[in-house]
């Protein structure tokens, strides 16, 4: 499996959809009041309408087809699949009326469609729904970019995206209209999880076969299941809405009449709008952060963004010199990294001393966050990377090395870069580093390639299980590309991907192991996990920040009288 999404330094670059800080946790209740409003302290206002800004345009609505961030956004307040993720990042039903029926070998899952479930157009939410979208994700001619979330989780489904089966020989059915068979290619730990994404959302296939080629061209074109219906979007437009939906199974909690959305893609402009009361929240960038340090309207939010360095091993067919372990664990020991979450990010970011992300997932036997639990395994130590270095300079008969660093073209990303060439260079004797900013698809097509030494990537997860991180390094994974390999990690994320998925207690201590050994061999460096600083006005309650797939959600968010 190859799940999760690689960011920039600006943003992030590729998404799918949502964060459960305990995948499979929480009570599952359909009841309204198990996710009651967190922040409640005083009356609501009489006009419940909210002003926000978006840094892009929506490129899709059809959530087969979706990607990105902000159409992750959008999708996840105006669509609902089998479950969605509460305002503490837990699992609550969606669609469906009740926890699953699940066989003994956990291949089979049994879904009852909740009866009051309805498009906004009247129409029955029924099984079939679900079996048509997912169908088009993984039929070849849709070209869906994201059918690889059902690879190697639904039946059949690695055999369809491959053109060796039919979609209709995906292991999913409607055995009636109310009741959901899913079939799995093998019991997955986090499947749980996975269903509140954005393509596994039903899509009515009555009204997308008559919308034919018009479908989700604009807000008119399409129906809804979710919290809101988005409105006055023609499909390329800075600006949309979301009204709220009437035909909700749970509008009586939806306090929110209307939300408007304006694209504002500059910092400088948005704080204007933001001091001028015309929006009620906006994302801060660095140096803007710091000029607001003292505001109460800052708050500071965690993702499960995680960024490092990656060092390549081989170039062109040749090895490099970050193929001697000492040349790397000497680099990812030789920047400090709080001095640059303080002086180049300055929102919030914290340094990273593993490579899952806080926050991520938690042991099934102890409840304990699995960061917490496995420790620091890289930290900043000029002393050991200079003892490091000169053993590497050692092995490989030299006394100097140039080496490349290869990142974004984005502002933020040229100063982390030029701090890394600082660091590195006054930390390791006879290092000289070359600063390469190109942008964001040609590094990914520079990574593709291993045409690099030095790069500085990130990753962040789709579904909250540390395999999303760890397989990252396998040896084979697509998104390795450094040539990393070690007979003992791939062995043990074999093992956590097969024979340890019916026992969650070994497969957690496996995945801690194979952690270690991905930085027992200095494979990586990791700098820091990003949070996100953002202005608030104090009247707005009850928004929902996640960690991973889609950043918000709206649906028990409302409006404090002043």
């Amino acid at each position: 499996m190859k799940k999760g999404k690689l960011v920039s330094l600006l943003g992030i670059a590729l998404t799918s959809t949502i964060v459960l800080a305990a995948c499979g946790g929480g009570s599952g209740s359909d009841k309204a009041s198990d996710s009651a409003s967190k922040d409640s302290s005083g009356k609501m206002a009489k006009k419940q309408e909210l002003n926000l800004i978006e840094s892009a345009e929506i490129p899709t609505m059809d959530s087969v087809m979706n990607t990105d961030t902000v159409g992750s956004i959008v999708m996840n307040n105006v669509f609902e699949g089998l479950y969605r993720q509460d305002l503490d990042n837990n699992p609550v039903l969606g669609m469906a009326a009740e926890e699953p029926k699940i066989s003994d070998d956990k291949l089979t899952y049994t879904f009852k469609i909740r009866d009051d479930a309805k498009w906004s157009n009247g129409d029955p939410v029924t099984a079939g729904d679900f079996v048509f979208s997912w169908r088009r994700l993984v039929d070849p001619t849709t070209a869906a970019p994201y059918s690889y979330m059902m690879d190697g989780v639904i039946a059949n489904a690695s055999a369809v995206i491959a053109g060796e089966k039919q979609p209709d020989e995906l292991g999913v059915k409607a055995v009636d209209d109310k009741t959901l068979e899913i079939q799995l290619e093998r019991a997955v730990p986090y499947f749980k999880g996975l269903l509140s994404l954005a393509m596994y959302y039903p899509q009515n296939e009555k009204f997308v076969t008559e919308q034919g080629e018009k479908y989700a061209s604009n807000s008119d074109a399409l129906v809804y299941n979710g919290p809101f219906k988005l409105a006055a979007w023609d499909g390329t437009g800075l600006s949309w809405e979301y009204d709220k939906n009437d035909t909700y199974w749970d509008k009586d909690t939806v306090k929110l009449d209307k939300i408007n959305v304006d694209v504002v893609k500059e910092t400088s402009t948005a704080l204007n709008l933001y001091d001028d009361g015309q929006i009620d929240r906006m994302v801060l960038t660095g140096e803007y952060v710091q000029t607001r340090q003292d505001d109460p309207d800052l708050k500071k939010f965690p993702t499960s963004s995680v960024f490092f360095l990656k060092f390549n091993q081989e170039r062109n067919g040749k090895a490099t010199p970050l193929a001697n372990e000492n040349i790397r664990k000497a680099l990812s020991m030789a920047f400090d990294k709080q001095a640059y979450a303080d002086t180049v990010l300055q929102n919030g970011s914290v340094p990273a001393n593993g490579l899952v992300p806080a926050g991520l997932a938690k042991d099934p036997k102890n409840d304990k966050d699995f960061r917490k639990e496995n420790g620091d395994l890289s930290k900043y130590d000029a002393k050991k990377a200079q003892e490091f270095w000169k053993k590497g300079l050692k092995e490989l008969g030299v006394d100097k090395l140039d080496l490349e660093f290869l990142s974004d073209d984005t502002e933020n990303a040229k100063r982390s870069s030029e701090f890394m060439q600082g660091q590195l260079e006054e930390n390791l004797d006879g290092l000289k580093i070359t600063l390469r900013n190109v942008p964001f698809k040609v590094r990914i097509d520079n990574n593709d390639k291993q045409d690099y030494d030095i790069q500085l990537s990130g990753w962040g997860a789709d579904f909250s299980d540390p395999i999303n991180f760890l397989e990252l390094f396998e040896t084979g994974n697509g998104n390795n590309k450094s040539g990393f390999s070690n007979e003992k990690y791939d062995s043990l994320l074999k093992e956590i991907s097969t024979t340890s998925l019916t026992d969650p207690e070994k497969r957690w201590e496996q995945m801690l192991e194979a952690e270690k050994v991905l930085f027992d061999n200095g494979a990586i460096a990791p700098i820091y996990q990003r949070y996100w600083a953002v202005l608030e006005k104090p009247t707005v309650k009850d928004i929902g920040y996640h960690l991973v797939g889609a950043d918000y959600s709206y649906k028990w968010t409302y409006l404090e009288d002043k």
